[in-house]
């Protein structure tokens, strides 16, 4: 994320220093370059033949000889050129644009909106406006229609649209519940050994004092040798990452009020009842948190590695019957062939009884997933493409595979039902989740939430973590209010975020780090930390960014 971070930086210099210049100058070479007016589309058709750059998964066998691919391109009377690539991509993206040499279009390089802002503002990018009509894209005019929220999220300040939506709306509705909760609402699923548990006569706990006595009792009996026979002296009672996303510690901060991960500016903000944004950085639950935990990890109790520690590092250490309590989505993915042994550990209550949940919105619609430049001579043409993306049948093999391979046939409902591991193992000699990597095109994907009822069936490990979700984890849910990942910024909002963000976050992580292993706030340390938020890592510019933003975002849905 700070290599992202930091080319991004060094781009928008790259770019602010060739406004001077023209491309022709900055590549060395003859450019022709095809613009359009604004909110006028360009009727030129004579170019068939683009060149996308942009990128793909590890696992993926590239483009050129996707078969799903090559039946749209055809469809659409085109031919690509795929400039692909699984790492490098930002340093390659830099480069091309940097030196003016730019592809027809960026596929899948995840531009933020403050890039989409300034490389529409410089000319780098078109405005898609124009071609989002029934004309030129009707199967994304009409999504556009029905759900006016996508078009919201994905039109700029300046009333323009440089790139085309992507999202992917999975929550319970596609399980059949009643309230329809995204599948990233509550990310970290806690679990703890059972076995362990009834081998000591200890109940499940449902406080967070509980759960310590529950771990201090695992560490002094060293269950991992005890009840597994690993070696003496292997058990860790708790193990998980540093704020991280699916298997960090944030879970076990709900009995102070809060999940939120403190380190990102974005997931540390907390939306009021009364429509109030804050930090929960800075507030007197976080602050005793700190001092909470701290004795935990000084006991031993918190594995001594979370902050350095991979997810495969810590999947190696649960499978292996070392770890008492963990979080992760799933207990046999992390737990292998100890997962019998374990259940959910529920939201534990605090010290003065109490939890709160910080829910989350999901990966919400962005637009960072396919722009088109100005070297593009006919997007009219390109853009009949990519206006297939937008048909349910088709964005379901572009995520997961072609009709008979990934698909393989239809229910009485005439929704597809997808492979199953076995069948993919005995047929192609890998999992489900690897065909789907061997497949899987990078891009603006929208999948509605009506797709997996009329189109295709959710995959069977999204099936089972909503289950979860709905029937398990949301009881403990006080209430469901969070801030809107779908806010757009202005030009000048997204240069403060773009200021400040980066030291905004390292300040409030390394400190956190530090309070947990050393012990504190003192009153002088708690007091220095706020200052040096507020005065050097722009909190209050921040913290008025996102209220402004949320206040347009409620007053553009009334």
């Amino acid at each position: 994320m700070k290599k992202i971070k930091l080319w991004k930086k060094v781009l928008s210099c790259i770019l602010a220093a060739n406004l001077v210049f023209s491309m022709t100058a900055c590549s060395g070479k003859e450019e022709e370059v095809h613009s359009t007016e604004p909110n006028v589309a360009n009727t030129n058709t004579s170019q068939t033949k683009f060149t996308v750059m942009g990128g793909m998964s590890a696992l993926s066998g590239g483009y050129d000889d996707n078969i799903v691919l090559k039946k749209m391109q055809e469809n659409a009377g085109v031919d690509i050129e795929w400039i692909t690539m699984s790492d490098s991509l930002a340093e390659q993206v830099n480069i091309r644009i940097g030196g003016g040499d730019l592809p027809d279009a960026f596929m899948a390089v995840g531009f933020s909106n403050y890039d989409l802002s300034n490389y529409g503002a410089d000319g780098t990018f078109i405005d898609l406006t124009p071609y989002l009509t029934e004309e030129y894209m009707p199967n994304l005019a009409k999504i556009l229609k029905e759900h006016p929220e996508i078009r919201s999220a994905i039109t700029m300040n300046d009333g323009r649209i440089y790139g085309l939506p992507a999202g992917e709306q999975m929550g319970t509705a596609g399980i059949g519940a009643e309230n329809d909760y995204s599948i990233y609402t509550i990310p970290q699923f806690s679990m703890i050994n059972k076995a362990w548990l009834d081998d000591l006569g200890l109940e499940i706990p449902s406080t967070l004092d509980e759960l310590h006595t529950v771990l201090k009792a695992f560490k002094d009996n060293d269950m991992s040798a005890k009840y597994y026979g690993n070696d003496p002296g292997s058990t860790i009672p708790m193990s998980t990452g540093f704020d991280q996303w699916c298997w960090g510690q944030n879970i076990f901060y709900a009995g102070f009020g809060f999940t939120n991960w403190p380190n990102d500016v974005c997931n540390d903000l907390v939306l009021r009842e009364d429509g109030t944004v804050e930090f929960i950085c800075i507030s007197d639950q976080y602050r005793e948190a700190m001092t909470y935990f701290h004795d935990w990890y000084k006991e031993g109790l918190m594995d001594l590695e979370m902050f350095s520690q991979s997810d495969t590092q810590l999947i190696s250490k649960c499978s292996q019957g070392y770890v008492g309590v963990a979080t992760w989505w799933y207990i046999e993915e992390v737990m292998g062939e100890y997962a019998k042994d374990y259940v959910f550990l529920p939201i534990l209550d605090g010290p003065d009884g109490s939890h709160n949940v910080t829910v989350r919105t999901g990966g919400g619609t962005n637009s960072g997933n396919l722009s088109i430049t100005k070297a593009c001579k006919s997007p009219a043409n390109l853009l009949k493409f990519y206006d297939q993306w937008y048909n349910g049948e088709t964005v379901m093999q572009l995520q997961y595979g072609p009709i008979d391979v990934y698909f393989t046939k239809k229910d009485e409902n005439g929704v597809w039902q997808s492979i199953t591991d076995e069948e993919a193992r005995q047929k192609y000699n890998k999992g489900a989740g690897e065909l789907k990597g061997l497949y899987e095109v990078y891009g603006p994907k929208l999948i509605l939430s009506e797709y997996y009822s009329t189109t295709f069936k959710m995959e069977d490990r999204a099936i089972e973590r909503l289950t979860d979700l709905n029937n398990y984890w949301m009881p403990y849910v006080n209430s469901s209010i969070t801030y809107p990942v779908d806010c757009v910024f202005t030009k000048d909002e997204l240069d403060i975020i773009d200021q400040y963000k980066a030291d905004f976050e390292s300040t409030v992580a390394e400190q956190e780090g530090l309070w947990l292993k050393n012990g504190g706030p003192t009153d002088s340390e708690w007091d220095s930390y706020v200052s040096t938020l507020k005065r050097s890592c722009g909190m209050d510019e921040l913290l008025k960014v996102y209220q402004e933003a949320y206040n347009r975002y409620t007053g553009a849905n009334k």
